[in-house]
């Protein structure tokens, strides 16, 4: 049983820290892991309910949300470096809708739980850092083409000189999803779903599947789509592809690290108070309250149940 405990802590410190680690060493986790936010998958899902709210009272409304550069420079509106990720990725059907949020809630806090809580914020912050940084170079190129604004109800579509079309509200948290996906493919290639509620198939096809349309897409558009997919994507890119390491955790493996660290934690906990006979402390029963014996040779401390029925310990040249 130690042996492979001892083969699991190590497996798990090589795969896991291996792979997320690179890029972001464990000094700076060190450092800023107490910002991190826990259970990011669940306000993230809150912000596209609250998005979908919005649509469905006033869906012109989210015009004024989306990340428009243009609009953030030109016109002073800064808030929406900040609002365009609750704008829900699909706004088709209310059913679908839940499925999604349902869906990324779900595999969001598996990949917390494995790679933990401040690794996972990088990874999802840095991707919407990378959108940002995207459409902001998508905007300096506009502004090098002389493009042209057009004014679209509360969005502008932008037509730069040699008439290509520039929509900026494709810098959406669409791709953020599809890279939380695609990580999640990664992570877990063997894991199943039930595409469309039927058909059982490996999350790692999907994966492929998807990453291949990426690819069509982008070699079929222009720059703005190489931009859109490129910045949207590459943290899934920083993260994965230039790792040395990679690991494929089942729920087994997990349950079998989260249990590992428990035990850890458990092994590394410091106790205040000790009962010198039955040996408990206050974190077997928070209700025991300790004392000292004056009449005992040395600190020896009793719970209330041996404080007065203990033989006392008695000086080395007293002993016979």
């Amino acid at each position: 049983m130690i042996k492979c405990v001892k083969n699991y802590a190590l497996d798990a410190n090589k795969g896991v820290n291996g792979m997320i680690g690179n890029g972001f060493s464990n000094k700076f986790e060190r450092k800023f892991g107490r910002y991190a936010i826990p259970n990011l998958s669940l306000y993230l899902v809150i912000c596209y309910a609250v998005g979908y709210l919005i649509y469905i009272i006033n869906p012109s409304f989210l015009g004024y949300l989306t990340l428009d550069p243009f609009k953030i420079f030109m016109h002073g509106q800064i808030w929406r470096l900040v609002t365009w990720v609750i704008i829900p990725p699909d706004t088709s059907n209310i059913f679908f809708v839940l499925i999604t949020l349902v869906f990324y809630y779900s595999i969001g806090t598996q990949l917390e739980r494995v790679w933990g809580t401040y690794r996972y914020n990088v990874y999802l912050f840095s991707g919407m850092l990378f959108t940002i940084l995207g459409s902001i170079l998508l905007f300096l190129y506009c502004l090098i083409s002389g493009a042209t604004a057009i004014p679209l109800g509360t969005e502008s579509v932008y037509v730069l000189g040699n008439g290509a079309a520039v929509y900026f509200g494709a810098f959406s948290t669409y791709y953020i999803n599809m890279s939380i996906f695609l990580a999640y493919a990664a992570t877990f290639p063997e894991m199943q779903v039930l595409l469309m509620f039927i058909i059982p198939i490996k999350v790692k096809w999907l994966g492929i599947i998807y990453a291949a349309l990426l690819v069509f897409s982008a070699l079929s558009g222009g720059v703005v789509t190489w931009v859109v997919i490129g910045s949207s994507l590459l943290n899934f890119v920083v993260f994965f592809f230039t790792s040395r390491n990679r690991i494929h955790m089942s729920p087994k493996q997990m349950r079998r690290r989260q249990e590992f660290r428990r035990q850890t934690r458990a092994s590394n906990r410091v106790t205040k108070h000790k009962c010198a006979v039955c040996g408990r402390t206050e974190e077997d029963d928070p209700t025991l309250e300790f004392r000292f014996c004056s009449k005992c040779y040395g600190n020896y401390e009793y719970c209330q149940h041996h404080l007065y029925t203990h033989v006392h310990i008695k000086p080395p040249h007293e002993v016979k």
